[in-house]
């Protein structure tokens, strides 16, 4: 056995150069700024607003206010943190604690005009609209005709990388070949040999993010449905606006009714997936841990028993890839196995790397892609597939 969660430090901000102290000096200032200009919010709002900028440049973090729905579980959650610096606490902590802040500051919890609105939508919306999307969606008509192994390599690794490549990337053959090339682990044929060798089971899916990246997620939730490889898929999305873009019931919705109204096969799979919600072949799961600051290791056990039931779980996204393996400073090498072995029962983890946590990776090959200068780990230019039976 190799290094115990406790030993290895939690990745924070407060390193000069890295990337997460970026997400807190630059993209957190940045994106207030934007939800600030994105919808006509009345003036407490905006002040709230302004404050919440006022922190982030600050890196000085304040605690919810004391009439928060939740004020009494964040600050179980973080007491030794706030009115700290965001970028002194564990990364994956203060990163979701700044969006908790960002819905009050909005007044999505408060009654009022504001409640419940999703102060990303207007991102959102805007990444479901136009010509690119319906091109995307058109090239389900080119997947239908591959032959067996080679549809499902080309909607699974469309629902690896979302909108970096859309589904004709495998169909060009030349770049899909390509996009394999840029897996740093690839675990897919465990994925297909726990769906095609054992009898068939609930599947869970824990979506990452709505809009675009969502379309191949469904895309590959049609399959697995229609060649019946599970009897029932859970996907599990976030009970509230989270991280900008991570899917919620209303982003499920509005893909679906994206796809189902385009043409040709996107349409035929948008389709059978309302009808598959509506005999219960496919179910929306909400669960309040999935925006909880914690890794999924401390989930509760009404989360546990549900992995636990489930033929496989998969995790897609950069951030469930933090919950599963801890957010922390692992050596590369250290087996995905190993740091997952807590998890109840079959997970597998698609993800394109966005943030600097990595494990299961040797460290030949870690050095080598060190070696180019270049910032791998971050940009979302290398992927993974990776996964425990």
């Amino acid at each position: 056995m190799g290094q115990q969660r406790g030993e290895v430090p939690p990745i924070r901000g407060n390193v000069p150069g890295s990337y997460a102290e970026g997400v807190f000096r630059d993209r957190h200032p940045v994106l207030v700024r934007q939800v600030r200009d994105a919808l006509p919010y009345s003036p407490d709002r905006l002040q709230a607003l302004d404050r919440l900028l006022e922190e982030a440049i600050a890196d000085k973090m304040q605690p919810l206010d004391a009439s928060a729905h939740d004020f009494r579980t964040w600050l179980s959650w973080g007491r030794p943190y706030l009115r700290g610096r965001w970028t002194d606490a564990p990364f994956l902590w203060a990163e979701s604690y700044f969006y908790r802040r960002l819905l009050e500051a909005t007044g999505y919890f408060d009654d009022g005009p504001w409640r419940g609105v999703d102060p990303f939508e207007p991102f959102k919306r805007a990444e479901l609209a136009g010509s690119v999307v319906d091109e995307e969606l058109a090239s389900l008509d080119a997947v239908a005709g591959l032959p067996g192994p080679e549809k499902e390599t080309a909607l699974l690794l469309a629902s690896l990388w979302g909108n970096r490549a859309d589904l004709t990337f495998q169909v060009m053959g030349e770049l899909g070949e390509e996009k394999s090339a840029d897996l740093v682990a690839d675990d897919s044929a465990l994925l297909w040999s726990l769906l095609h060798d054992r009898p068939p089971g609930t599947v869970c899916f824990v979506a990452d993010n709505a809009g675009r990246e969502l379309l191949p997620d469904l895309a590959l939730i049609d399959h697995l449905l229609t060649r019946r490889l599970a009897t029932e898929i859970v996907l599990h999305v976030k009970p509230q606006p989270y991280f900008v873009s991570d899917a919620t019931p209303a982003d499920v919705l509005a893909a679906l009714d994206r796809m189902t109204a385009a043409p040709g096969q996107a349409g035929k799979a948008g389709a059978r997936l309302r009808q598959a919600l509506r005999s219960g072949r496919l179910t929306l799961r909400t669960h309040p841990f999935a925006c909880a600051p914690l890794p999924y290791a401390d989930m509760p056990d009404s989360l546990r028993d549900e992995f636990a039931s489930a033929a496989l779980t998969v995790t897609k996204g950069d951030l469930n890839y933090r919950r599963l393996v801890g957010d922390r400073m692992w050596p590369t090498d250290t087996p995905f196995s190993e740091v997952t072995a807590y998890f109840p029962g079959p997970v597998v983890a698609l993800r394109t790397l966005k943030s600097e946590v990595l494990v299961g990776v040797d460290a030949r090959t870690s050095a080598a892609l060190d070696a180019t200068g270049d910032a791998w780990r971050t940009t979302g230019t290398r992927a993974l597939i990776q996964g425990r039976a």
